[in-house]
């Protein structure tokens, strides 16, 4: 099957998953309701019913955030595993999730509204990757790369503590559950207005890995191969870790920790198009999509209570890539 004919395939089946979940729910609603919801729309008609209430206000944004999340931690994923040259690496690796989860539960903790919440764990995810670059930076007598790694993994820790230490602060009955809510992950809280604050600096992330997703085939070479080619590593690197981390800080601080898409999106994308990141980046975007599209919609309709997206996507993503990564071990 050549690759244009998965591409299709790809956007079919987007179309497909995304009908269901912006029809499927609690309140469901037949394809002629939702022809009608958006012929009123877009003729003024609108009647503010209970289904109008419904469709544009809660099931509209949900699943255009689900797209927008999921597309874009699925391309930050791919765009890290590219400059770090390890398919292992994840969104998380310099302590974006840890950091935005840092800001969210301190937030939290003082009681904040929703909004200065989303603020709070959108600065602490950049600036933990500021610090984890910098001190990186300072470690000149070892890889760049393997440097980055290994402090994003101590401030990691260090993120985890913290957010325990909060935890174990917080009062059980209030504050705790809505700590440990967000840091499971989920849509059920998102609005436009999040949507609007959130989408401009998502695509302020996309631009850059989009446009230059070509050079990522070369920074996946080893440093000395790149600069030989003439590509100025560290600026290339530096603008690729600014993208893919605002465009995961920014997922973050609206839907809390959803992890495993960043890791498993990649490596689907590599066997559906192959390792050449002008057509892998894309393809990551639309299969990243669709998977939180089909995650969020089983979340709200699987069971009496809403389960948290962090849950859904452990337990569909570790058996998925364990499942992957056998499957690549026998074919050589």
């Amino acid at each position: 099957m050549s690759q244009s004919v998965r591409i299709t395939l790809l956007f079919a089946l987007f179309s497909i998953v995304a009908l269901i979940a912006i029809t499927s729910g609690k309140y469901s609603l037949t394809t002629s309701e939702l022809w009608t919801l958006v012929s009123n729309k877009l003729t003024g008609n609108v009647e503010y019913n209970r289904t109008e209430t419904v469709f544009w206000q809660i099931r509209f944004p949900r699943v255009l955030a689900a797209i927008l999340i999921g597309g874009g931690l699925a391309i930050a994923g791919a765009a890290y595993q590219g400059m770090f040259r390890n398919p292992l690496v994840s969104p998380d690796i310099l302590g974006v999730s840890s950091g935005a989860g840092v800001g969210a539960v301190f937030g939290i903790f003082l009681g904040q509204s929703m909004l200065s919440i989303q603020l709070f764990a959108f600065a602490g995810g950049l600036a933990t990757v500021a610090l984890v670059y910098f001190i990186a930076r300072l470690a000149k007598q070892h890889d760049p790369v393997l440097s980055l790694v290994l402090v994003g993994i101590a401030i990691s820790a260090l993120c985890g503590s913290a957010i325990s230490l909060m935890k174990i602060l917080a009062d059980p009955y209030t504050q705790l559950p809505s700590m440990t809510f967000w840091l499971l992950g989920g849509l059920s809280t998102i609005t436009a207005s999040d949507l609007h604050s959130v989408a401009p600096l998502m695509l302020v992330g996309f631009i850059p890995l989009i446009l230059l997703r070509w050079r990522m085939n070369i920074l996946s070479l080893s440093d000395e191969e790149a600069r030989a080619l003439g590509l100025n590593v560290e600026i290339t690197r530096l603008v690729f870790i600014l993208s893919a981390t605002l465009i995961t800080a920014s997922a973050v601080s609206i839907a809390g920790i959803i992890g495993w898409l960043g890791l498993i999106v990649p490596h689907i994308a590599r066997l559906l198009v192959g390792a050449n990141f002008s057509q892998q980046l894309p393809v990551s975007l639309l299969v990243g999509a669709i998977m939180l599209l089909i995650t969020d919609t089983l979340a709200r309709t699987i069971a009496n209570i809403e389960l948290p997206l962090g849950i859904l996507t452990s337990a569909i993503g570790a058996p998925f890539f364990l499942m992957l990564l056998l499957r690549t071990r026998r074919g050589g």
